[in-house]
């Protein structure tokens, strides 16, 4: 690692730890634990259904809901596995135009996302905005694991070119005196 990169990561270091308890907590998404499992209600316009490929395009005013997350959109591409008996095994959701994903305690915007489904992998790309509570992220790729609820934002183009810058806006609370 060069050495900038480590003063970089030094000084965030430092700043997280003189962060607030709500600021310090973007590292860990609401999302931690979720349970990928759980069953998928897709609502939309309209559905395709591409058997051949294993593919269901939903469009116009996707709303997916698994337990406590809640993903929007205004295409979504299921993909998923059929085993020869069963229902179908959606392994991955890809969305696009005005993402939307939501938890209890959070929320973030974008114009891509991706839900690995087999991964538990959450990937929003291109103007992404992140909210928790008074705190507010900007950046370009947002991944959050859902096993570990690790979150981290980039400035990273979506081709993986540097450049691009996160800002933030952290909520301070009062002191007492």
């Amino acid at each position: 690692m060069r050495r900038p990169a480590l003063r970089a990561l030094a000084a965030l270091a430092a700043l997280c730890a003189a962060l607030p308890l709500d600021a310090q907590s973007l590292a860990t998404s609401a999302l931690r634990g979720h349970d990928s499992r759980l069953p998928i209600d897709v609502n939309a316009d309209r559905i395709e259904v591409l058997e051949a490929e294993k593919q269901a395009l939903f469009t116009g005013n996707v709303r997916v809901r698994q337990g406590s997350l809640a993903l929007d959109a205004q295409r979504i591409r299921v993909l998923y596995d059929q085993p020869e008996r069963g229902r179908p095994v959606i392994r991955r959701l890809d969305a696009e135009g005005a993402v939307r994903i939501a938890s209890p305690s959070e929320r973030a915007t974008a114009r891509y996302g991706i839900y690995d489904v087999e991964n538990r992998i959450l990937t929003l790309i291109g103007g992404v905005e992140l909210v928790q509570g008074q705190t507010r992220l900007d950046g370009n790729r947002l991944v959050i694991n859902l096993e570990t609820g690790r979150s981290t934002l980039d400035g990273r183009n979506a081709a993986g070119d540097g450049g691009g810058r996160v800002t933030g806006r952290f909520a301070v609370p009062e002191r007492r005196k």
